[in-house]
């Protein structure tokens, strides 16, 4: 590990973000949201199932197969399904959200790094309309 990393001020302030993060409450419900898709094993079948069948007719689509209306539809039915599942849409909701969590977080540490100094309300305004 790298002389920075190893000093302790970076970090504990690293440590004390992501406690930050893990004690806030929309955190919590946001885990306990993945952790019941995880434990749910007939929504993580129809999760996988409706994921794995998408993933075929893209690769079909993509090798120059014409999709049949029987196949499109198929699958829009048994995405229509899995969209009803309360117990999948919270889990899709969460993941989504955690990983804006991440990306903004990996983001922020980025333009640190890139910048040398915290970047400002303008830098991030500028990255994020493609200007940095």
């Amino acid at each position: 590990m790298s002389t920075l990393l190893e000093e302790s001020a970076v970090m504990a302030k690293t440590k004390e973000l992501c406690t930050a993060i893990v004690e806030q409450e929309s955190f919590t419900k946001l885990q306990s949201q993945v952790e019941k898709f995880l434990s749910n094993d007939e929504a993580r079948l129809q999760y996988q199932s409706v994921h794995e069948m998408g993933d075929s007719l893209n690769q079909k689509q993509q090798s120059g197969v014409e999709l049949s209306e029987s196949e499109i539809s198929e699958f829009e039915t048994t995405r229509e399904q899995l969209l009803k599942n309360d117990t999948v849409t919270d889990f899709m909701a969460a993941q989504k959200e955690l990983q804006a969590i991440q990306s903004t977080v990996t983001k922020f540490v980025g333009m640190t790094l890139e910048l040398g100094r915290v970047p400002t309300q303008d830098d991030i305004e500028a990255a994020n309309s493609g200007g940095g």
